[in-house]
């Protein structure tokens, strides 16, 4: 006996109505018999069961005779993590740990391993072994191992950053001698959940690591996790719009109506993206749209969850091919594993590394100092003088990158950090000059200050405040001095909410990290709120007054889930102190790096080669004879201005790497003498010569770019008369390109321009208008007042609505001298939707 329930109350058939749609890829006009014709297919209680099958008391009996059979518990599965990697012959894994974490000691501290660290390293050496979770470690270590052969840098992130036996075995950066760690926001016995490391690799070669440890430990051992991906605001107004039969350019303009995380649709807005606000349909649409928003949508690979085992996964988990060649995946995600105890590698892809490597091995290379490059390899490690090329060793160069260099610290305070890792944000660049970081640890505490937890908490002012000498550093108790000490008495990292529990309010340590838990969801499960009495009865008795204790549990509200660990904060502070140096001292070769490791960060490679520009960086165009794929570096015209920056082929829309490989191996056998030469011997397509003509990269053979296109887009004349002389067209005397007509095919083709921009041509306009007074360009308001009103005009290149910025807009605008960052206040957004929301060019007012 059964009702076939769809779903659990008649109210929700309309929604199971459009789920079936969508997943059957047809509308609720012509679903048919697809979708039922009553609301009846819904979960009865038992006695309406009994109820509806009076006549048939039987079947009902039965059907709980057989649900009562169905029983299956969790725990019958026994999943167990390889426990031999990196183990010699008779070496238990706890012995086989010991042992590599010595070795790691004496190469990280050669002058002997401090006590604190030591005695730190004992501690965890002995949880490790209670929890039996040696293994693991061995693991991640044994990963990080397959990397570094392959010379791909890697390091450790998140709270794994707090265990020293993880800076001991090469796993993560964060030196404990230089941390105030905390082991337990890692790993902790009163928990009792696997312990969990993030490592981040090279995004460019991070499947090799994939592929290598599929290799290593067999494919029927090692799958990846999948990712439940819900249903947010676009995607649901698109596929209730096409549920519901309206046409393309209706759901474009549907799903057009909300942008980033924002839930309000008001009328104004559905009447501006030209759909009526009176018309039923639209009306169910979006309504039906937010009852979709978080359901399950589909199963995504994780971003690079794996999961090892030491005999099959098949006996205790689902294994199913991905749709990416080379790998399997569990079709559970993150949350059903913790539960079962299976345990988790993080392979994690950062473009910045590849950014860092990419331009390490530039610095290092022997032609560096030949181009005009300041000297790096001496004094900066890599290959000893005589080594070969391929000897450099970026882990090495990498470690070796001079500590807190004055300099450095100059361009971060003024805000140079435009392809900085981290800092390089709107909101981190207004704080920069405000905190002005001097060492490396105001750099942990700049990653991690411009952060929702913080702001929301009401942390970052009276930081500043204390910082900039306007009010001293206040502590609750003496007690707290040592937590609180380094950020001047303000709480910033989640560690300290932890350990001001333990010391002021007497958590255990497995306590204090469910403290952190609650924090994290207490706007899901609202269970922070069991604390608040807990805590400031706990100061109390320590003699830490009420207010500071209401004060901290305000600001643990703040932080919910979105505080930072320390040691996150640390272990991303020192790839923003690698990648501020490469900027200062090798501006050239950085931009090249990242210009090659794209896509990643937060600029356009647009944005890029201007800063680059700025910085006296020789930029060359595109050019069929002179470019690769990546970016180069070549000789500059002025020597003493270091290297000059020749920009790479992949730039150019519509040019694909095949292409541009015949190129160069063609090239590479003679010069190309001519356009023929170049379209017969790289076996050119018609559509490349036109992308290399728009893109300007065929100047070196045909100076004219109008020619270039008008003989790229002349028709061939093939076959027939192969071997024939043909009269050469006579000349026809072609116009040059007018230059927005020019600026129109650089940005069209290959996203910028190098000797031009849109507000160059615009600007004569704007010093025309009259009225509020004249439009500023980018550099010019760097030199403008705090709270001066102000106006500015540029091409919008980033608009981004974090989910916690209550509604707030950040819109990034461009033009000839530089970035500007525009905060839009939700109001103002909603009064200019259609504008702020698509327009390629703004005019802003504001302060």
């Amino acid at each position: 006996a059964t009702a076939r329930p769809l779903y659990h109350h008649p109210s929700r058939k309309p929604l199971a109505d459009v789920l079936t749609c969508i997943r059957t890829r047809t509308t609720l006009d012509q679903a048919g018999t697809r979708i039922a014709p009553n609301a009846e297919a819904y979960v009865r209680s038992g006695a309406q069961m009994a109820a509806l099958f009076r006549d048939h008391p039987a079947w009902v009996a039965r059907t709980v005779e057989v649900a009562s059979r169905c029983r299956f518990s969790l725990s019958e599965l026994r999943y167990s993590f390889p426990s031999d990697a990196l183990c010699m012959p008779g070496e238990t894994s706890d012995q086989a740990l010991r042992r590599l974490t010595e070795e790691g000691c004496r190469d990280r501290y050669p002058a002997g391993t401090p006590p604190q660290v030591r005695a730190q390293i004992e501690k965890e050496l002995a949880l490790i072994a209670k929890l039996g979770v040696a293994p693991y470690f061995l693991s991640v270590q044994q990963v990080v191992k397959i990397a570094r052969a392959r010379e791909i840098l890697c390091q450790g992130r998140g709270s794994a950053a707090n265990s020293a036996v993880c800076f001991a075995l090469g796993v993560t950066a964060v030196d404990p001698a230089r941390s105030n760690l905390l082991f337990e926001r890692f790993l902790s016995e009163e928990r009792n959940e696997p312990p969990d490391i993030d490592v981040d690799f090279e995004h460019e070669r991070r499947e090799e690591v994939i592929q290598a440890i599929y290799e290593m430990y067999g494919r029927d051992r090692a799958a990846m996790v999948s990712e439940v991906i819900a249903y947010r605001g676009k995607s649901a107004l698109r596929e209730v719009g096409k549920a519901f039969g309206f046409s393309p350019d209706q759901v474009d303009r549907l799903s057009g109506l909300v942008l980033h995380h924002e839930a309000d649709i008001t009328e104004q807005r559905v009447s501006e993206a030209g759909l009526d606000p009176d018309d039923v349909r639209v009306r169910q649409a979006v309504l039906m749209a937010s009852a979709l928003e978080g359901f399950p949508r589909h199963l995504s690979i994780h971003v690079g969850g794996f999961v090892l085992s030491s005999e099959p996964l098949h006996k205790v988990a689902p294994v199913e091919p991905a749709r990416m060649e080379g790998r399997t995946v569990i079709p559970w995600d993150k949350d059903d594993l913790d539960d079962l105890g299976f345990f988790k590698i993080d392979v994690l892809a950062l473009g910045m590394l590849t950014a860092i490597r990419k331009a390490l091995a530039l610095i290092h290379s022997d032609r560096y100092a030949a181009l005009g490059g300041p000297a790096a390899r001496a004094a900066q490690g890599g290959a000893p003088e005589g080594s070969p090329a391929d000897a450099f060793d970026p882990i090495a160069a990498l470690a070796q990158i001079p500590p807190e260099d004055p300099a450095v610290y100059e361009a971060i305070g003024r805000a140079d950090t435009v392809g900085v890792f981290q800092i390089e944000s709107r909101a981190q660049m207004a704080m920069l000059p405000r905190l002005k970081p001097r060492k490396f640890y105001d750099l942990v505490i700049e990653v991690a200050i411009v952060r929702p937890g913080p702001i929301q908490g009401g942390m970052v002012h009276p930081y500043l405040r204390r910082r900039t000498g306007q009010e001293p550093p206040v502590s609750p108790h003496p007690c707290l001095d040592p937590i609180l000490e380094r950020t001047l008495g303000v709480p910033l990292f989640q560690e300290q909410v932890m350990q001001i529990a333990m010391v002021g309010a007497g958590y255990t340590p497995g306590e204090a990290d469910q403290l952190r838990r609650d924090m994290a969801a207490w706007k899901k499960h609202g269970r922070l709120e069991r604390h608040r009495g807990r805590l400031i009865q706990g100061f109390a008795e320590r003699g830490i007054s009420a207010r500071f204790g209401e004060m901290l549990y305000q600001q643990i509200q703040g932080f919910g889930e979105y505080g930072f660990p320390e040691s996150h904060a640390a272990s991303f502070a020192l790839l923003v102190y690698a990648s501020a140096w490469l900027k200062v001292h090798h501006q050239a070769a950085f931009t090249c790096a990242l210009l090659n490791a794209q896509p990643m960060g937060f600029y356009s490679p647009s944005a890029l080669v201007q800063d680059a520009q700025r910085h006296g960086v020789e930029v060359r165009p595109v050019c069929v004879v002179q470019s690769a794929w990546d970016a180069t570096l070549e000789p500059a015209a002025d020597p003493s201005a270091g290297p000059a920056l020749r920009l790479g082929m992949r730039l150019v829309k519509g040019l694909g790497e095949a292409a541009v490989a015949a190129i160069v191996a063609a090239r590479e056998d003679a010069p190309f003498k001519s356009l023929p030469d170049l379209v017969r011997r790289a076996e050119l397509k018609k559509n490349e010569v036109e992308a290399l003509a728009e893109a300007g990269a065929l100047a070196a053979l045909v100076p004219a770019r109008r020619e270039a296109l008008w003989r790229a887009r002349a028709p061939r004349v093939e076959g027939l008369f192969d071997g024939v002389p043909i009269e050469k067209d006579r000349d026809v005397g072609l116009p040059q390109l007018r230059p927005l007509e020019q600026l129109a095919l650089d940005y069209g083709r290959v996203g910028l321009s190098l000797h031009d921009h849109p507000m160059r041509h615009l600007r004569p306009a704007l010093k025309r208008r009259r009225g509020a007074g004249r439009v500023r360009t980018a550099e010019e308001i760097k030199a403008a007042r705090n709270g001066e009103s102000v106006r500015v005009a540029g091409m919008v290149v980033g608009r981004q609505r974090p989910a916690t910025a209550s509604g707030v807009t950040f819109v990034t605008l461009e033009d000839e001298t530089g970035v500007v960052n525009v905060i839009v206040q939700k109001q103002v957004f909603a009064d200019h939707d259609q504008v702020a929301r698509h327009a390629a060019l703004l005019l802003v007012a504001g302060r």
